[in-house]
C-alpha cells in the first residue's frame, strides 16, 4: 500500500510529537508509532526539564555546567544554542497545557540536580515526562493536518542513493532522503510512504542491554536505520547507566532512586559486607558513575546478579512517607524495604551518541532529520548533565522545523512498493527471541559500565556471528516486528562496539580498564560511518 506526506515523523515522545505538531503548520504530516501515540521513553522520565528559569541563574551557569559534566565533548555552539532557547521552548509547553508543579508565590517549583549549580529544573511532581505527553498528545490528535497511525514499525530509511542502486544508475552524493517502508503491525503487511521530509524520533536504545530504565519500545530502530542509510554516526560508546534499578523479573526498569542513599541507605553485596569504601571515600554518596562502576565490579567479582540496598534502619512510616511510590512498588514485587535490603542493579540509561547532526537537527543525509535521544548534536558530550534530554528535544524539534518549513515545495518520488521475495513465515520464532538476549547478554558483560579491549573484541566476534545469523533469517522470512527490532538491536551493538574500540582512553561513561586514564588526545568525538 503506497502513502505521501509533505513529512513523515517516526516516533512520538517530545520531540516526534512537537516535531509534528510545529511541521503541521506547513504542511501535511504523517506521524507513525510503533506503539500508541503516548508510549515512548519520554512518558518515563520521571525528573524534570532543565532551563534558566530563576532570575539568580543565568545562562552561563548552565553552559558551563554542561560543559563539565560532558568532560571535554561537548560543542560549545550546541550548547550554548540549547540553553539560550531553553527558556522560551519550555514557555510553549506551557502555553501548550503542561501542568508543572508551581510553589505557591514563588512562581514554578525548581529542583536541583546533579551537576547543577543552581535550581533550574522544573518538573510535574516525579512524573514530568507523563504530563509533558499528555498535553502534547492532547494538541496532535486535535490538529487535523497531523494524521496519526499507531501499530506502524519503520523498516528503512529509502533515499536517492537506494533507488539508483536499485535501478542501476550512479548514486548521488550527497544523498536525499525520499521516504521510508513501514511495517503494519496489524496487517502484517509492509507499506511504503514518500515523504519530502523524514524525522527519525524514535528514542534511545536500552533494551540493548540486559537490565534497563527504557520501555520495550526502545530498541534503537532510528539510528540504525538512519546507519544503514548511510548517516554519519558517532560516540555510541557513551551509554548512561543510573546505578540502581530494581532487580526483579517483573519490575521493568523501575528505579530506586538516589534519594534513598542520600537518605543512609547502604549498598551491600549478597552476604550482608558493605562494600563501597573500597571504592570511593564518600561511600554511597560518591556520583553517579562511581556508584554504577562499584556495584558493576562487585557483581562481577563475586558472580552474582545483584547487589542490595539496605533502607531496613529505618522505621517503616519514615520509608511510606518519604518513598510512597517505591515502597508501594517494592511491596507489589514482594519486597519490604522496612524488613528486607532493595536488590538492585544498574541499567542501561541513556545513549549519548547516536546520528551525527547539525544546529537544525538534519543527518549527513540531506531532509533527514533526527531529533531527540536518536540524535547525537554535541550537547551532552561523553556524559549527559542531568534534565537536559528533554530540553535538547525541544529545542531540535523548533531549530528543524525552521530549516523543513524551506523544503517543502519539492514533491515526494514514487517508490516501489514492498517486495518480500521468496521469503516465508517464520517457523521457529523461538529463534529470535534467543538471539535478543543473546545480544543484551554480551553487551551487559563485555560492553557495560566497565570495559577491557580484551572484552570489546570478544563482543564484537560475537556480534559479528549474531548479525550474519539476522542477515540469513532477515530475508528467508516474513518481517515481524520481532525480527525487525531484532536486527535494529545487533546493529546497535555493533556501533557501541566499534566506537568503544575506538576509543583508547576513559572518558566520561566510557570506562575501559586498559586505558583507565583520560587522554587529551582523545578529545574528539568517534565518528563511524557506513561505506557505500
Amino acid at each position: 500500500m503506497r502513502h505521501q506526506a509533505d513529512v513523515l515523523v517516526i516516533g512520538s515522545g517530545v520531540a516526534g510529537l512537537l516535531f509534528a505538531l510545529k511541521s503541521a503548520r506547513h504542511g501535511r504530516v504523517v506521524l507513525l508509532t510503533k506503539s500508541e501515540l503516548h508510549e515512548s521513553n519520554t512518558r518515563y522520565a520521571q525528573g524534570g526539564i532543565a532551563a534558566v528559569w530563576d532570575p539568580l541563574d543565568a545562562h552561563e551557569n548552565h553552559v558551563r555546567d554542561t560543559m563539565v559534566a560532558g568532560a571535554g565533548l561537548c560543542r560549545r555552539e550546541v550548547v550554548e544554542q540549547v540553553v539560550r532557547r531553553g527558556p522560551e521552548l519550555v514557555q510553549e509547553l506551557i502555553d501548550l497545557g503542561v501542568d508543572f508543579t508551581e510553589s505557591g508565590e514563588a512562581g514554578y517549583s525548581l529542583h536541583r540536580e546533579g551537576g547543577h549549580s543552581h535550581r533550574r529544573i522544573l518538573h510535574a511532581h516525579d512524573a514530568t515526562g507523563a504530563e509533558i505527553v499528555r498535553a502534547l498528545v492532547s494538541a496532535v490528535r486535535a490538529n487535523p493536518d497531523i494524521e496519526v497511525k499507531e501499530g506502524q514499525m519503520a523498516v528503512d530509511v529509502l533515499t536517492e542513493g537506494w533507488l539508483a542502486r536499485r535501478t542501476g544508475d550512479h548514486p548521488p552524493f550527497p544523498d536525499r532522503v525520499l521516504g521510508a517502508y513501514v511495517l503494519d503491525l496489524e496487517r502484517d503487511q509492509v507499506d511504503v510512504y514518500a515523504a519530502t521530509v523524514v524525522a527519525l524520533c524514535t528514542g534511545g536504545a536500552g533494551k540493548a542491554y540486559l537490565y534497563t530504565t527504557n520501555p520495550d519500545i526502545a530498541t534503537g530502530d532510528g539510528i540504525a536505520m538512519a546507519w544503514r542509510a548511510g548517516a554519519q554516526i558517532a560516540n555510541m560508546e557513551f551509554v548512561q547507566f543510573h546505578p540502581t534499578a530494581l532487580y526483579h523479573p517483573d519490575a521493568k526498569g523501575f528505579l530506586i532512586s538516589e534519594a534513598l542513599r542520600g537518605e543512609g541507605g547502604v549498598l551491600r553485596t549478597p552476604d550482608g559486607e558493605r562494600f563501597m569504601a573500597r571504592y570511593d571515600e564518600r561511600m554511597e554518596l560518591a556520583p553517579r558513575d562511581i556508584v554504577a562502576r562499584a556495584i558493576d565490579a562487585e557483581i562481577k567479582r563475586l558472580g552474582v546478579e545483584c547487589m542490595f540496598l539496605d533502607m531496613t534502619h529505618h522505621p517503616r512510616a519514615f520509608l511510606q512517607d518519604r518513598f510512597p511510590s517505591i515502597d508501594r512498588r517494592c511491596r507489589e514485587l514482594g519486597v519490604d524495604m522496612a524488613e528486607q535490603p532493595i536488590p538492585v542493579v544498574p541499567a542501561a540509561h541513556y545513549f549519548c551518541g547516536g546520528v551525527v547532526t547539525d544546529l537544525a537537527g538534519e543527518s549527513s543525509v540531506k531532509n533527514l532529520f533526527v531529533v531527540g535521544e536518536s540524535s547525537c548534536t554535541g550537547l551532552h558530550g561523553a556524559n549527559r548533565l542531568a534534565s537536559n534530554s528533554l530540553l535538547e528535544a525541544v529545542v531540535y524539534a523548533d531549530e528543524a522545523v525552521q530549516r523543513v518549513a524551506g523544503r517543502l515545495d519539492q514533491c515526494p518520488v514514487e517508490l516501489p512498493e514492498w517486495d518480500a521475495g521468496h521469503a516465508v513465515d517464520a517457523d521457529e520464532l523461538v529463534v529470535v527471541h534467543h538471539t535478543w538476549q543473546e545480544i543484551r547478554r554480551f553487551l551487559w558483560n563485555y560492553v557495560g559500565i566497565v570495559r577491557t579491549t580484551r572484552r570489546l573484541k570478544r563482543a564484537r566476534h560475537r556480534v559479528e556471528l549474531v548479525q550474519e545469523e539476522i542477515r540469513n533469517y532477515y530475508w528467508d522470512f516474513r518481517l515481524t516486528g520481532d525480527l525487525v527490532e531484532l536486527r535494529n538491536l545487533a546493529t546497535v551493538a555493533d556501533l557501541v562496539v566499534t566506537c568503544a574500540l575506538q576509543r583508547r582512553e576513559s572518558r566520561g561513561l566510557h570506562f575501559n580498564r586498559d586505558f583507565a586514564e583520560a587522554d587529551d588526545r582523545w578529545i574528539r568525538d568517534t565518528f563511524v560511518r557506513r561505506r557505500r
